[in-house]
């Protein structure tokens, strides 16, 4: 992978893990943390959106976009797992 792939890989994380912060109240888990819940949400949605038939678009707005949805699922299952 090159470095450039990386880079936009995290900065994708980035951006959409601290969206999907702002949208679901109160889970903020700084920096890195928000690398971590974009990065597996964008993992998460890429598994569940071809099943149901979804596309978001391309290039990088789509992939925020599709990070961040993912990235707002996994918030809500770990909401549910934490209050059980």
């Amino acid at each position: 992978m090159a470095l450039e792939s990386l880079l936009v890989i995290l900065i994708v994380g980035a951006i959409a893990g601290w969206l999907a912060g702002l949208i679901v109240k109160g889970f903020g888990y700084g920096l890195l943390g928000n690398i971590v819940v974009g990065i597996v949400g964008a993992f998460l949605a890429g598994l569940i959106f071809p099943q149901l038939g979804l596309t978001i678009g391309t290039g990088i707005i789509g992939a925020i976009i599709h990070a961040t949805i993912g990235a707002v699922i996994l918030l809500f299952l770990i909401r549910l797992v934490k209050r059980a």
